[in-house]
């Protein structure tokens, strides 16, 4: 399969992409980034697991997606304020039978990737793999987990299974399911309650089911989301999803949070479309999020420091 990866010379990007790769597929890791798509090109991407043993992969990396042509499957794993930019750049990557798949955190990527490809081309998901980089063209891969993808009008499609046979080829465990929704608000749940509690505090996982306050705040957060969720018809269940994310931190105690590496580069994160999900939605919905209000202040005014 012709793959192209948007954000490629990122964390994620670069495991997901370095992975595929491997597998045989024809993978090319597009980024704005100079700097990272030229260590690519020069070594290869490193790609480390948690013992620190690591293993180098070739693959293509470029700056400038017109070099590329039609592909099968663009993967977007920019960050979300860069989405739109990212994917009207990548026109030329578009042909008759391309899909586009975001795994991208928070809620509101795929209706702006819609909005410019058409929701036809559209596939959405959700990983719970984690990835640090730790310097231009090296990633660790941090943390290993299932990802769900699907169609958004809940089919099993053709393209779907051959997707998923795609990256389970590459040791990429991923479940093709028919509501995609609910694994998205439940991944959406995990983030709203860990990511900017670890960003604020500069926790590692771990750190955060070892304090009573830190567990009380995201149980706070919690409650707000399962009570959008379920006024959206969305079946979150309370505990269910507390017992997944607690027992998750555990597995991952030394895992970095994506939300704690941007704020310690001085970039800006993703809180408008996690934490800032949740009160839109509330809003709409007449729902009161004070919690996530609070989180989503608090973030920007860590933002206004850098």
């Amino acid at each position: 399969m012709k793959i192209a990866v948007l954000g490629g010379a990122g964390a994620m990007g670069s495991v997901f992409g370095g992975h595929l790769a491997e597998a045989g597929n024809n993978v090319v890791l597009i980024d704005v980034w100079e700097q990272g798509i030229a260590a690519i090109n020069a070594q290869g991407v490193h790609i480390e697991d948690k013992s620190g043993d690591a293993r180098i992969i070739r693959v293509g990396a470029t700056t400038d997606p017109t070099e590329i042509g039609p592909v099968d499957l663009v993967m977007v794993f920019v960050k979300c304020y860069h989405t739109e930019t990212a994917v009207g750049a990548a026109t030329p990557l578009i042909g008759p039978d391309t899909t586009v798949l975001t795994l991208q955190n928070g809620w509101g990527n795929a209706s702006s990737i819609s909005a410019l490809v058409g929701a036809e081309r559209v596939l959405v998901g959700l990983t719970y793999h984690s990835a640090t980089l730790l310097e231009p063209g090296r990633a660790q891969h941090s943390g290993r987990g299932l990802t769900f993808i699907g169609e958004l009008d809940g089919r099993i499609s053709d393209r779907l299974r051959r997707i998923t046979e795609t990256f389970t080829a590459a040791g990429l465990d991923v479940t093709p399911t028919v509501n995609v929704l609910k694994e998205i608000w439940s991944k959406l749940a995990l983030n709203v309650c860990t990511l900017p509690t670890a960003a604020l505090l500069r926790f590692y996982a771990g750190k955060l089911v070892e304090h009573s306050g830190t567990l009380d705040l995201m149980r706070a957060l919690l409650r707000e989301v399962v009570a959008v969720a379920n006024a959206q018809d969305i079946a979150l269940g309370e505990q269910e999803r507390w017992e997944a994310i607690t027992g998750l931190l555990k597995r991952a105690a030394g895992a970095k949070a994506s939300m704690l590496q941007d704020i310690e580069k001085g970039r800006r994160t993703e809180i408008d479309v996690i934490n800032g999900a949740i009160v839109d939605a509330g809003r709409r919905l007449g729902i009161p999020t004070p919690y996530n209000n609070t989180m989503v202040w608090l973030v920007k005014s860590l933002e206004e420091t850098f």
